[in-house]
């Protein structure tokens, strides 16, 4: 999803910020929201770290779960609705993305998103100690290329970070279209002493979990015959 505009060519410092750029010009309203509804919205991780972050929605939430590049916004705002008492919060440093997740907020009145326009890894570290029920990351970039692989999102450093702001119980999901990084992501997740892969039967894995609402990149990847792999773990 929001990963997959970042460039191949730039080095890791500079990438982080690729995401932030325009990709389409945003239309008028776009820009609009943009500048005035996402201030809102967004996260200030320059700020103190909130004791509990289900303070940082109002009122508060019953729990909160993050979506790491949500992309169009489609599964986060299905999930905001579905779940009216948990806070979310969407990650996507892509700004097309962002104009797109709050059309979405606006038209449908939607007021338990907060959003952080940035480096997803940053955002984890600022965040309380197991204080979420559960982080999505779905259709990342892949980085299909091996000189690239470390910047995969999914790295034994960042499964780490996951680790600490998940609760007890909670649950990362990750959903993925290409095999090579399914298999690297069970490889990482498996010698992770904080995780277990909650897959018992070939289905588990094979088909989307209850309730899951497809993306349009996941729409796509189906009429161009790709299967997607749907993979949870829980938190130890």
């Amino acid at each position: 999803m929001s990963e997959r505009k970042s460039d191949p060519d730039r080095d890791d410092s500079e990438r982080a910020f690729f995401g932030r750029r325009k990709g389409h010009k945003l239309r008028q309203h776009q820009a609009e929201l943009i500048d005035h509804l996402l201030p809102h919205l967004a996260l200030d991780i320059a700020t103190e770290v909130p004791t509990n972050a289900a303070e940082i929605f109002d009122p508060a939430a019953d729990d909160v779960r993050l979506e790491i590049g949500f992309g169009g916004g489609e599964h986060l705002a299905a999930e905001a609705q579905n779940f009216a008492t948990t806070g979310f919060i969407g990650c996507e440093p892509y700004v097309n993305g962002m104009a797109k997740i709050l059309a979405q907020i606006e038209s449908a009145n939607i007021d338990n998103i907060r959003l952080f326009a940035g480096d997803a890894a940053e955002l984890l570290a600022w965040l309380p100690k197991a204080s979420l029920s559960r982080i999505d990351l779905i259709h990342p970039d892949p980085w299909p290329k091996r000189r690239h692989w470390k910047r995969r999102f999914v790295q034994d450093r960042t499964i780490a970070a996951m680790a600490r702001v998940l609760k007890a119980g909670g649950e990362f999901r990750f959903v993925c279209d290409i095999d090579d990084y399914c298999a690297w992501t069970l490889s990482h997740l498996a010698r992770s002493t904080d995780f277990v892969w909650l897959a018992e039967r070939a289905d588990d894995f094979r088909l989307p979990w209850d309730g899951y609402t497809m993306t349009r990149y996941g729409r796509k990847a189906t009429r161009e015959g790709r299967k997607a792999a749907y993979l949870r773990f829980r938190r130890l």
